[in-house]
């Protein structure tokens, strides 16, 4: 054997060092999926090195590569002889840093200081040689541990750990091993996250990676450790288990696994270990029948056989998109799946796109600009795949794209499934801070495994699902009719999946100027949206989303502290950390109407020639201003930029930028929500009002309907004049709200008499009523006006009446209009016929079905 002990050799090998892309490691420009095992610890031997001797080490190394491994883990800095011995064998090594992380090692100071000196002292140890895939600054420190010095202060002494690995060894990546009960460790500066995970059915494994995968976010995951004790188990029982662990551990996306352990033969704490057979060989290095079962699995692959994959149709709009498109068909040439079209429809482009796009093998559709919903539903109609895959023209696919997307519909009955898009790595410093700023396209999940929104540049839909909804609808030309169609298909009984594997390379813009127009587009397309889904709104017209932002950087820093479930005394064993949701106040600031309302403030302060106290409406006015500032500003420090290779005045730049962008984005946005009318002060529904006084109504049937089902028939009436309805919940004496705005709403109360044979009397109740924000604003300025006036302030309460009173009119209004529409709701229950309301409840049974069928797989 020939030792690696040239510095030349070593410096020559190291460029080819694994890094991390997304969600997976690469080397060498290929995918690097981690087939790995755990390798000690060992009773120190002669050398005193805790490593067996090196014919011994040889010959595990052997058998490993021969069975299909390419990684080890060590839990002890390994000496030079076993990364060479690694290296000639092709196998990588993930060096545990081992120190006294079950005690509690920040009560010392010295002891503190020698823990990092002793990891610098191991990574010098390593530094540089190319068999190294990457340093474990620590390895599950215990819950108590944890609990007893608090989050905040172990994570500052990780990342510390972590500078001190980067200072030996700049171009290693840095992971930290972590286990379920410490999963609310935040630690957004390593490579990598891992975690040790010992569960024994396959349900709950499957369930608790999809949470893993989003609490990794965009960084890859890898089980550091999972396996099964063939002592309590048997050897049968351990092959089975482990096959269906690594099985699903890569149909999880994740980037790889290492088994615990390679042999029986364990040294822990001074001691041999003797009551647990962990191993994939037993202590005489003689192969179990798990070995067996872990080799062929890591040959398979998760993906299921070429025969069963389904078609799909990759469709690519684009509109003057040369800059990008080449990449984006280069990308997509490459993909690794056995059936699969491209379809490239070019939206009026003049810039050559189509010309560029027919130098590929794909089938190029040439149309008039009509925006991009046309031009989605051209590529739908000339799709001959079963799923039909959408992909923006500045979007670059993983290799297993498809593979990932097609594993989601085989082993699930969604309509859509959608993955990550992430920035790429060469994006540039402007648009590194574009995809850290608010605005983003971005995944919304109700639960681990099911979205309520997957974003078009990385949308795959049945194509008979997405033909029987419509497609999509041509009134949005640039924006929002990706969240139109994912509502859409929920609305159907249909559900949809996020797979955080199916990643793709999704390009920001890479100029401020863009980043704006990009933005007032989101604007109108926000305003249409509020106007064709106005239940999904607030009285503000935000959007209520049911689930929560994937990935999503800290929108609001200066909001409540996050909790952790530490289970009663400690003892949880899945301690998480929960995130309160962002207070009204905390949420203003990315609302495009909040310009707007200091702006108000700071023209109600310039009135103060009309009487001097106006002036001090300034004073809120600059306190709001500053919070919106300060919030923006330590957002912008605690964003997770690259800061390698960037001087300290770059890095400051792009801080100020992001915080820029963070003040400049709600304005943008309200630029383009102007032209639709901004919610507060727009009637939302039909313009036909009716006297708001309280009113009663009775409907007679001869056909029996059931209360829920009466009241959600009545809602979907009222919904389709565009009016906002709110269902009554369970402490409220009413059933429905309509509001017709901000400041004004009627609501419904409704009870039904049964008469025997099926016949009911339903009776309605409607009365109309100012919202809170109507009286408040009412009785405040109105009480300004009347202490105006006893100062004999007179043009200023005679401006403050006249707003009193604008206020109060505008207030009836919408309670006259929401009156009105809850009438036709219920005029619509007294005309419709009994074979059509048998028919509507027809429609609604299959919905249901297929909810609890979609539900069920």
């Amino acid at each position: 054997m020939t030792a690696l002990t040239s510095s030349d050799s070593v410096r020559s090998l190291a460029a080819a060092r694994p890094e991390v892309r997304g969600k997976f490691l690469w080397q060498d420009g290929e995918k690097l999926p981690i087939r790995g095992v755990t390798y000690g610890t060992f009773e120190p031997g002669p050398d005193e090195t805790g490593y067996p001797e090196q014919s011994v080490v040889e010959l595990d190394f052997d058998a490993m590569a021969a069975a299909g491994f390419n990684c080890i883990r060590t839990y002890t800095p390994p000496p030079r002889r076993i990364l060479d011995a690694a290296w000639e064998r092709g196998l990588r090594v993930l060096v545990g840093l081992a120190w006294e992380q079950h005690v509690s090692f920040l009560s010392d100071r010295k002891l503190a200081a020698s823990i990092v000196e002793r990891v610098r002292s191991g990574v010098r140890a390593c530094a540089g040689h190319p068999a190294v895939l990457g340093y474990a600054v620590g390895n599950e420190i215990p819950s108590t541990i944890v609990r007893w010095h608090g989050r905040l202060r172990v994570e500052r002494f990780l990342e510390r750990l972590h500078k001190a690995v980067k200072d030996e060894d700049p171009n290693a990546l840095v992971t930290y091993v972590n286990y379920p009960s410490t999963e609310y460790l935040e630690l957004p500066f390593i490579d990598f996250v891992c975690f040790n995970v010992f569960l024994e059915s396959p349900e709950r494994l499957r369930a608790y990676l999809a949470r893993l995968q989003n609490i990794a976010g965009d960084r890859p995951l890898v089980l550091t450790e999972i396996g099964l004790d063939s002592r309590r188990h048997g050897e049968e029982g351990q092959a089975a288990s482990l096959e269906w662990q690594v099985r699903t551990t890569l149909a999880a996306g994740c980037a790889g696994a290492f088994v615990f352990s390679w042999t029986d033969d364990w040294y822990r704490g001074g001691y041999a270990i003797e009551d647990w057979d962990f191993g994939l060989t037993d202590r005489e290095r003689r192969p179990k029948p798990a070995l067996f079962a872990v080799s062929n699995v890591f040959e398979e692959g998760p993906f299921p056989p070429d025969d069963e994959c389904p078609r799909v149709s990759v469709v690519i709009c684009t509109y003057n998109g040369t800059r990008t498109l080449e990449e984006t068909l280069q990308a997509v040439a490459e993909l690794d799946y056995p059936d699969y079209e491209v379809i490239v429809v070019d939206d009026g482009s003049t810039d050559g796109s189509a010309e560029l796009a027919e130098q590929f093998w794909v089938n190029v559709i040439r149309t008039e600009n009509h925006g991009l919903s046309s031009a989605r539903n051209t590529g739908l109609a000339a799709a001959t795949g079963e799923i039909v895959a959408y992909l923006d023209d500045d979007a670059r696919p993983d290799p297993h794209w498809l593979r990932h997307l097609a594993l989601s519909f085989v082993r699930s009955g969604h309509s859509a499934v959608g993955g990550p898009n992430i920035p790429p790595l060469d994006d540039g410093p402007v648009a590194e801070c574009v995809a850290h700023a608010p605005g983003g396209p971005i995944q919304v999940l109700l639960s681990d495994e099911e979205a309520e929104h997957i974003p078009g540049c990385n949308m795959a839909v049945r194509a008979h699902d997405l033909r029987a909804i419509g497609g999509f609808d041509t009134v949005f030309r640039a924006a929002g009719d990706d969240v139109d169609v994912c509502w859409r298909l929920q609305e159907s009984g249909l559900t949809i999946g996020f797979n955080p594997a199916a990643v793709v390379w999704h390009r920001r813009r890479n100029a401020v100027a863009a980043y704006l127009r990009q933005q007032r587009g989101y604007g109108r397309a926000e305003a249409l949206l509020e106007r064709k889904w106005p239940q999904k709104y607030n009285g503000f017209g935000h959007v209520s989303w049911g689930g929560r932002l994937y990935g999503s950087v800290a929108r609001h820093p200066l909001g409540r502290r996050p909790r952790i479930n530490y289970g009663k005394w400690g003892t949880g064993l899945f301690q998480r950390i929960y995130h309160p949701p962002p207070t009204s106040l905390h949420s203003l600031p990315l609302m495009p109407e909040w310009p707007l309302f200091v702006a108000a403030l700071a023209g109600i302060a310039a009135l103060g020639s009309l009487w001097d106290p106006f002036a001090f409406a300034g004073i809120p006015a600059a306190l709001l201003t500053l919070f919106v500032l300060v919030e923006a500003a330590v957002s912008a420090v605690r964003a997770p930029l690259r800061s390698r290779g960037r001087s300290r005045v770059r890095r400051i730049a792009q801080r100020l930028l992001l915080m820029c962008l963070y003040v400049l984005q709600p304005i943008a946005r309200l630029g383009g929500r102007l032209s639709y009318g901004l919610t507060p002060w727009r009637m939302r529904g039909r313009k036909k009002f009716a006297l708001p006084r309280p009113r009663s109504a009775e409907v007679w049937s001869e056909h029996w309907v059931s209360a829920e089902d009466r009241l959600e028939i009545l809602e979907e009436g009222v919904r389709g004049d565009g009016t906002a309805i709110v269902p009554g919940q369970a402490f409220d004496r009413w059933d429905l709200e309509a509001c017709g705005g901000m400041l004004g709403a009627a609501r419904l109360r409704m009870a039904i008499e049964e008469h025997g044979s099926g016949r009911q009397l339903v009776r309605f109740r409607i009365r109309p009523r100012l919202t809170r924000v109507a009286t408040c604003l009412v009785v405040a300025v109105g009480g300004v006006a009347t202490v105006a006036a006893l100062y004999g302030a007179w043009k200023g309460a005679v401006v403050l009446a006249a707003v009193c009173a604008a206020l109060a009119l505008r207030a009836l209004l919408e309670a006259a209009m929401s009156t009105a529409a809850l009438l036709r709701g219920v005029q619509r229950q007294h005309d419709l016929a009994e074979h059509e309301l048998r028919a509507e409840l027809q429609r609604r049974l299959v919905v249901s079905s297929r909810k609890k069928v979609a539900t069920r797989v």
